[in-house]
């Protein structure tokens, strides 16, 4: 399944603020995440918006015990924390508010929904969905492609979807480049995390899935 750039959104939905309603607005915000952005330091990803400026920073923390990653706002106040769980079959990455990693802290968690994939599939759950019977927000399609859709629960309802980017200037400066449309009212800041932990859970291989 290839997911175009061209796809219009579809009409505003109800506010979708996992992280903060600061992140939702009544427009599509396209955003292009940029691997090993040479204009950062230290920086794992950059996130810039339409006009190139940088709206998030994503940084790894060398050394922990866990694979740990904080998300930064512009002004590089840290919005989110996450990292991988140690000993899970699925690899489960969680994301906790701030700098913390205190499970009372925890606004989602994001695991593979089954063992063996041959397309990419992720659930995610909120911190309050405990039994985790039914995903809060799903993630289907193609890594390798770089198109895959971010969708509400187990509806059709799709609040993201990214898409390569090509680009002479990606392949001079040697990064992995791709876009990231966010469909109205739906929180940003969240949808940026999601791609994070996808290419954190398909890239890294070294660990045991």
């Amino acid at each position: 399944m290839m997911v175009g750039s061209s796809n219009q959104p579809p009409p505003p939905m109800n506010s979708v603020a996992v992280i903060s309603p600061q992140f939702c607005v009544g427009y599509p915000v396209d955003l292009t995440i940029s691997r090993k952005l040479m204009t950062l330091q230290d920086g794992t990803f950059g996130v810039t918006d339409i006009n190139g400026n940088i709206m998030f920073q994503i940084k790894g923390k060398l050394f922990s015990i866990h694979d740990r990653r904080v998300l930064l706002d512009a002004a590089g106040n840290p919005i989110i924390t996450f990292q991988q769980k140690l000993i899970t079959a699925h690899r489960r990455w969680q994301a906790f508010r701030g700098d913390s990693t205190d499970s009372k802290n925890l606004i989602f968690s994001a695991r593979k929904s089954s063992l063996l994939q041959f397309k990419t599939k992720l659930d995610v759950f909120l911190a309050s969905n405990t039994r985790e019977d039914i995903c809060d927000f799903r993630i289907e399609g193609s890594w390798l492609e770089r198109s895959c859709l971010i969708y509400a629960g187990n509806t059709n309802n799709i609040v993201a979807q990214m898409h390569k980017k090509h680009s002479a200037q990606s392949i001079l400066l040697g990064k992995d480049t791709f876009g990231v449309t966010v469909y109205p009212n739906v929180d940003y800041a969240f949808i940026v995390a999601l791609v994070v932990i996808l290419e954190e859970i398909n890239e890294d291989r070294k660990g045991e899935d």
